[in-house]
Order: C-alpha cells, then structure tokens, then sequence
C-alpha cells in the first residue's frame, strides 16, 4: 500500500509555483519553447503575407459570376474558422483560407469552361471535403498518396501555377485573344497593364529584400496608383460587413452529383489532398515540429483542413487549404496552434474594411496571381529531369492542367470544335 506524499508546505517551491495559464494549458507554450508575444507577433507575420487572399479571391469568384461582397466576408470567415480549429484542435502555427489555384480551376474552368453555375462547383466542393474527412478518418490518405507517382503530383501543383498565370496576365490585359496565334500581346500602352507590371516587379522586389507582406503591399501600391493614373474612384475604407446571404447555403449538392461534374469534384479532391499534405509537412518541417519524419497530430490537421473545405462550401466559397505562407510566421518564431489562432482574429477583423477591398481592380491583384504561379512553377525542381519516364508524364500532366475544358454539352454538340 503506497503511502501518500505530503502536501506541499506554504513557502516551499512546490506551493509557490504558479498554476500554468489558459494559453499555457491550451497551446502548450513552455513545451515548444515559446512565449505568447512571440506567438502573437508569428501570426500577425503570416497575416501579412497571406491577406492579399481577402482581395484576390473575390475578383476571381466575382468572375464566375458570384456576388463579390458576398465573397470577401465568405472569404474572412471561411479562413477564420479554419484556422482556428487547426490552432485549438491541431495545435499547429498553420493558417488557412481559401486556396490559390483552386479558386481558378472553380472560376474558369468549372464554371467559366464547363458551363456550370457557380452553386454546383460550391456542391462540388462540399462533396470533395466530405471525402477528404472520409479518407482521413479511416486513415486512407497515406494509400492514395504513395499511389500516385511523385513526378504527376508535382506536375499538378505546376500545371495550375501555368494555368494561373495565364488568368493573370489576362486580367491585366498584358495578353489577349487572338484568331491566329490563340493568344497575342495585348495594348501595354494601357494604363492597367503598365501597373500590373509595376506591381509584379514591386512584389518580386519586396519578396527579394524579405519584406514583410511583399504580396500585399504590391496589390495596395497598385492600387494606390490606380486612383491616380487609371480613373479608380475611393468608396472609403471601413463599414459594416456586407451581407452574406447571396452566396450562404446557395451550394447546389445534387447537381454537383450530375454525371459531367465527378470529374470536377476528383480534381478539387485530389489538390486538395496533396497540397494541405504537402504545405502541412513542409510548414511543420520549418518548424521542427517533425518527429521522425511524421507530423504527430497530421491526421488533426487534415480533419481540420477538410471541415474547413465544408464550412467554405456552405458560405459561399472555393476550396481552404493550408497556406505555404505560413512558413513566414514560423520563421518569425511561430510554434503553437496561437500563431494560428491570431491570424484568425485579424481575418474577421477585416470583415469591417469592405469598402477598401471594393476599390481594389482586377489589374491589381494580377501581379499577385502572376506571382504566385512563379512560386508554384518551383516544384518542377522535383522532378528527375534525367529520366525520360518521370519527365514526360509530368510535363504533359503541367500542360494538360493548363487546358480549358469543355462542356458537356459542347461535347455532344456536332457544331462544337473538337476539344483538346
């Protein structure tokens, strides 16, 4: 029979030691050996480097048709939710939105492309989250994964970065259509295109000195100039929220079921599959927070991830995923769930400056898109460039993802051009 320890006498170390805090208890801040200034200060870094999404991803929704206030506060609360489960729940200094690249595979090709309303791509990806929660409840991901050649998942990640740089120039005007050559230079004598390109090289030079929300501050510069040199009028910078109820609830689930669309909610599934995975570990490696090449609480994260995804569908907006940005507040010395948790608080504040993100043209945010496609055109470093059966595959894969696909209707339609 054990004999109980006394109590521990008034005065003594053990009774004079403090009783951890709520954030101590919650994020386990002492164990990854950091501070809540430290925590807070991570996050508002990666804020910086990933806001430029509350700008961007209504311009593109907004060209599939969908009301873009509606979008900017679907926009904020979808990534709030998201990261806050993924810093309570996994504990993780990750933050989420709703993901580049995503976005224009939902605008151009699925609605835009194919010829489907904008509430079946949100059914759409509502269906690809509920198998995402699927496959990582009963622990499948690690099968599909490993089935897929390394060479096609990274070629995926590229051919979206082409097919994103594309929309990019095109929205600054720096190309446009053309009857022979398909795509030709467009007037860069006009003062939208003359910015974007201003605004790339701002962002790339930012990026280069290691500014802080190099991104942000390019679409903002740009912006700027555009009231001057472009004819943009200034509605202001704060209001109340805008209403949601044009896009809340509005996903249309049964005709994202419709025979033409599985191909759609495949290709939302399998991105979002591979590039939470891969964004999770390569943040969590920066971090340190690898424990024998694993993530200990990888499947939380991806529970996380994927609620998300569900969460965004019914708000009104494309697919959440685990920002690479996040890599910036883990540089800054970000290592609990508290990171994520502060970049959450900034996302709903930001529900009160509508009317700034209202000012913000399409040309502005191109430099954005345009650069983000550069950094996602980095992963064809991976590839063996030696082997002829890793290379061939991967380009091909690249190039195909950068191809408009065709209606269905158009592909019973005998008038209809022979697709790609």
């Amino acid at each position: 029979m054990s004999i109980p320890e006394p109590a521990a006498k008034p005065g003594s170390p053990a009774a004079s030691q403090p009783a951890p805090s709520l954030l101590e208890r919650v994020f386990r801040l002492s164990e990854h050996q950091t501070d809540v200034r430290t925590e807070v200060l991570a996050g508002m870094t990666t804020f910086l480097t990933m806001a430029y999404i509350i700008f961007v991803n209504p311009s593109i929704l907004g060209d599939a048709g969908m009301p873009k206030d509606a979008v900017f506060v679907a926009t904020c609360v979808a990534a709030a939710i998201g990261t806050l489960i993924m810093g309570f729940y996994a504990n993780y200094p990750i933050a989420m939105a709703p993901g580049m690249g995503l976005n224009a595979y939902f605008a151009y090709t699925v609605v835009k492309g194919m010829g489907f309303a904008w509430q079946a791509a949100l059914g759409a990806v509502f269906i690809s989250g509920c198998l995402f929660l699927l496959v990582t409840l009963f622990r499948v991901r690690e099968m599909i994964v490993n089935g897929i050649p390394h060479s096609i998942r990274v070629a995926i990640t590229a051919g979206i970065g082409l097919f994103l740089a594309i929309v990019a120039l095109k929205n600054a005007g720096i190309v446009t259509a053309s009857p022979a050559t398909l795509v030709t230079i467009g007037d860069l004598h006009q003062p939208s295109a003359v910015l974007a390109i201003i605004g790339f090289f701002v962002i790339v030079s930012l990026d280069q000195l290691k500014v802080k929300g190099a991104i942000l501050i390019g679409i903002l510069l740009t912006t700027v100039l555009s009231f001057i040199f472009a004819g943009n009028t200034f509605h202001g910078v704060f209001s109340a929220p805008p209403s949601i109820s044009p896009t809340l609830f509005k996903l249309d689930i049964s005709a994202a079921l419709s025979i033409g669309i599985v191909n759609v909610v495949l290709v939302f599934f399998l991105v979002e599959l591979f590039d939470a995975t891969g964004t999770l570990m390569g943040v969590a490696n920066r971090a340190g927070l690898l424990k024998a090449g694993r993530m200990d609480r990888l499947n939380k994260a991806l529970m996380a991830d994927s609620t998300a995804i569900m969460a965004g569908s019914f708000l009104g907006t494309s697919s959440t995923t685990a920002y690479i940005e996040s890599a910036s507040g883990v540089q800054a010395g970000g290592r609990t769930g508290l990171t994520a948790v502060t970049v959450a608080v900034l996302f709903l504040a930001c529900l009160f400056i509508a009317p700034l993100a209202g000012t913000v043209p399409g040309y502005a945010t191109a430099p954005a898109l345009l650069y983000v496609s550069c950094l996602m055109l980095r992963e064809l470093l991976d590839i063996d460039w030696n082997d002829v059966t890793e290379v061939v595959p991967a380009v091909l894969t690249a190039l195909a993802c950068r191809l408009p696909i065709p209606s269905p209707m158009a592909l019973h339609s005998a008038s209809s051009p022979t697709p790609c």
